[in-house]
């Protein structure tokens, strides 16, 4: 695949990491960046939170320097929200002295949390609000590149996805990362496609494919199959942020041990605390941690034990005991 593309004039490498909720945190990002992650995108932040100066919100809405290159993601549906949220992020910004990659719109999100209220992929059923959105946020970005999370469009009966990008790329959007699903679809069967390429072929911004990326064979199909110019992956990466050295290393890629696995875990964790404090890095552990003992023998016991894990030091044990053990 292609080792670098042009976003609004800039060099980055190919292999990105999606934003994912709940999941794509900085403990996260953190690890899939030593393991190769060209290029990142936060958790999606609300933009009326930020513009109704939510304490929290500024918190995932966070970078660091070690980061980069990384954009900030944000759903809403008001453009004149939209505007706001993103001026907000580029005084953040210039207060902090690191500044994103882009500012990107989600546009592509299927929870129902989210496009009941006409954020995400809802998005994809109103093309001209989608319009006003993108035209208003470039408007205040300037020299920032917006750029959009799509899906192929709604249901089967509306995949208006070619549509929705060569009138987004009209207003200014800067690239495109198309998840090859409608939102109906959610994560499952598997993803067509032929829509990226379709894409790819009605516009001149760079287009990102995302889908099913599991393994680096999966990227490779992905970016012959539609001519994409990166690929982004996402749940491919959780307990495996080595996938992006699988990308990047091919034939060459050693899969980790199982102790590689644990110690990684392991470091996820304490990030973790580092970020969130021991409480919160505790209950939301086991989750994370599940992915990397995913279909190791004997893990399903030692996801039992650490659900009544109270503290770190249990969590740190059990996994330490674990990594040793001959099972």
């Amino acid at each position: 695949m292609n080792k670098t593309l042009t976003i609004a004039g800039k060099e980055y490498g190919t292999v990105f990491l999606a934003p994912m909720a709940g999941m794509g945190d900085a403990a996260f990002r953190r690890i899939c960046k030593e393991h190769g992650a060209d290029y990142m995108t936060t958790e999606m932040v609300s933009a009326k939170a930020l513009c109704y100066g939510d304490k929290k919100t500024p918190i995932l809405a966070a970078i660091r320097e070690y980061e980069k290159p990384i954009a900030i993601q944000i759903f809403g549906s008001e453009p004149e929200t939209m505007a706001k949220a993103s001026d907000i992020l580029l005084e953040f910004s210039a207060k902090s002295g690191i500044e994103p990659a882009a500012i990107d719109v989600n546009m592509g999100c299927p929870m129902t949390k989210v496009v009941k209220c006409g954020d995400g992929s809802a998005l994809m059923r109103t093309p001209e609000k989608a319009e006003e959105i993108v035209r208003a946020m470039v408007a205040v970005c300037k020299d920032m590149p917006v750029t959009v999370k799509l899906r192929l469009g709604w249901d089967d009966s509306s995949r208006n996805v070619v549509e929705m990008a060569k009138r987004l790329e009209a207003c200014g959007a800067a690239a495109f990362c198309i998840h090859a699903r409608t939102r109906n679809e959610m994560y499952s069967p598997g993803i067509h496609p032929e829509y990226i390429r379709a894409v790819k072929e009605a516009v001149s911004v760079p287009v990102i494919g995302n889908g099913d990326i599991f393994c680096a064979a999966d990227a490779e199909k992905m970016v012959r199959e539609t001519g994409c110019d990166g690929v982004a992956v996402a749940r491919g990466a959780l307990g495996n942020p080595w996938l992006f050295e699988e990308i990047h290393l091919g034939a060459d890629f050693v899969p980790p041990s199982k102790q590689e696995r644990i110690r990684e875990a392991l470091r996820h964790f304490r990030f973790m605390i580092e970020e969130k404090g021991e409480r919160v890095a505790v209950a939301e552990s086991r989750a994370a941690i599940a992915y990397y003992t995913k279909g190791l023998s004997g893990s399903s016991r030692i996801r039992g034990t650490m659900n009544f894990a109270t503290t770190a030091d249990e969590i740190i044990s059990i996994l330490s005991a674990y990594a040793e053990s001959e099972n």
